[in-house]
């Protein structure tokens, strides 16, 4: 639309340093690995109730970790 349809195109898209580990198979499994063990530690915490100041911290965490495994289901490495 109003002659930009050439600029869109010759564009690279942008691309996370993230997404380009994800792409390697090796790679791809240490980290969901790593972070599948996080949140285990994280969900032994919780249930524990040791850290009752750092229960909503610790929640707002383990929210970002499973996140971050949706993520990675999103990846297929090759």
């Amino acid at each position: 639309m109003f002659g930009l349809e050439g600029q869109k195109k010759s564009k690279k898209e942008f691309e996370f340093e993230l997404e380009k580990e994800l792409l390697d198979a090796k790679k791809h499994k240490e980290l969901k690995q790593h972070v599948e063990n996080r949140i285990q530690e994280i969900k032994k915490i919780l249930r524990d109730g040791e850290n009752k100041k750092e229960f909503e911290r610790l929640g707002l965490i383990l929210h970002g970790y499973t996140s971050l495994l949706k993520v990675f289901s999103r990846f297929n490495p090759k």
